[in-house]
């Protein structure tokens, strides 16, 4: 495990899906992170909540891969991410889906006193999140919040977000852009934000503003949240699922046999 580091102790032996590191926590253990860099105002760390559509865009876009690789935390959302690190040895119970992470960890806040700014969606989504989250946790400090337009902001209007965000004293920043978009902003700021964390969640936002609808617990425990999310969301999500994720399980039957190729020539 690491200490009073931003990232990961590379020394700690974790799960490698294809150039992406995969660290072994749970919900629990990562709200404790979380605690640790608020209580001791430590800055710039930011947790990737993963799955095999961010591998794939990793393998596609090396930027990518990087900023994941640089969070503080990179957890198992996707089950087959879990299945994988379990074929691989590694004991991990099961995902760490990012819409409960940020359940608990806001239940946590209100308890502990910590504020949350709400970055991405639209406005007419986070209003509605607000709304919702202040009904479930009337005692949750609510920093602030943005809906960034659909294009890469100005040097100045980004620096006016920075400042926003800054001058807000948020100690958590959750970020509702989707992947790449969240990762890629995370990495980007985490050195320009004066908060302790920032968390990529992706559709949690439309999920508790009740925009979109959430999958059954039992699909996503089962590892068939994808099939609902493509019924639900056919015209933005059917690439995703049915040429990426194919794409993935290709990747890695590719890695597989180069693997063996090398283990038989040495």
């Amino acid at each position: 495990m690491f200490m009073e580091t931003k990232k990961i102790d590379k020394s700690w032996d974790y799960p490698n899906i294809l150039g992406i590191r995969i660290d072994l926590v749970q919900i629990p253990d990562t709200i404790r992170y979380i605690a640790e860099w608020i209580e001791k105002r430590k800055f710039g760390n930011y947790i990737v909540v993963a799955n095999a559509y961010d591998v794939v865009v990793g393998c596609k876009d090396a930027g990518l891969k990087d900023a994941v690789n640089a969070s503080s935390l990179t957890v198992p959302d996707g089950f087959s991410l879990v299945l994988l690190s379990r074929f691989k040895g590694f004991k991990l119970k099961k995902r760490v889906y990012g819409p409960d992470l940020m359940l608990e960890a806001l239940k946590f806040s209100e308890k502990s006193g910590y504020s949350s700014f709400f970055y991405g969606a639209t406005d007419e989504t986070l209003d509605l999140l607000i709304g919702n989250l202040k009904v479930k946790f009337p005692g949750l400090k609510i920093a602030g919040h943005y809906a960034p337009p659909f294009r890469k902001l100005s040097q100045e209007e980004d620096k006016a977000v920075v400042d926003m965000i800054n001058n807000s004293e948020a100690s958590i920043v959750w970020v509702g852009l989707g992947c790449p978009k969240q990762q890629l902003w995370m990495y980007e700021h985490k050195d320009k934000l004066k908060v302790p964390v920032m968390v990529g969640v992706g559709a949690a936002f439309d999920f508790f503003a009740g925009t979109k609808p959430q999958a059954p617990r039992w699909m996503g425990e089962h590892g068939f949240e994808w099939l609902f999310r493509l019924v639900t969301e056919p015209k933005r999500l059917w690439r995703r699922y049915l040429i990426d994720y194919p794409l993935f399980v290709c990747y890695l039957l590719a890695d597989m046999v180069k693997n063996r190729s090398n283990s038989c020539k040495s």
